[in-house]
């Protein structure tokens, strides 16, 4: 189960907890004097029931919360979402650039490329994940060798 749970999985292969499994974890580096980053990834239901993402945590960071960005008015507008984010049975819900994402505050140091960032996530029927976000450039669009599938 430890080896299942350990960070250096969560691009090849993915981090497994329950019917959870998590890819693609990644994030973008910071400027010097940066408090927020955003995190990324691809989260897959193997499941019959559904389950929640409803927080996360690391070291890194004073707070990490899941967010929501959509339009409104024809104006982009960012929230976080209380309630955590639902995972449905049999479905992926990926975590990206302009849409639901982790959001990491308060951030202790600068992200660099070439980092791993660990972080712990909690779902309400797989419980706690822990996994590493994998920095890329300040303009990555997704993570490493995404675009060579």
């Amino acid at each position: 189960m430890l080896f299942a749970l350990s960070g250096g999985l969560a691009n090849a292969q993915g981090v497994k907890a329950g019917d959870i499994v998590i890819t693609q974890a990644w994030s973008r580096a910071t400027p010097a004097g940066a408090k927020v980053a955003g995190g990324y990834l691809t989260i897959e239901n193997k499941g019959t029931a559904p389950d929640r993402l409803i927080s996360g945590s690391g070291d890194i960071a004073g707070k990490l919360e899941i967010h929501e960005m959509a339009m409104n008015n024809g104006v982009m507008t960012m929230r976080a979402l209380d309630k955590g984010l639902s995972i449905e049975p049999g479905k992926t819900v990926k975590l990206a650039p302009g849409g639901n994402h982790l959001m990491l505050m308060d951030l202790k140091q600068p992200f660099k490329e070439g980092d791993k960032v660990p972080v712990t996530l909690q779902f309400e029927k797989a419980g706690k994940v822990t996994l590493s976000l994998d920095v890329q450039s300040v303009g990555a669009k997704g993570p490493a060798g995404a675009d060579k599938k």
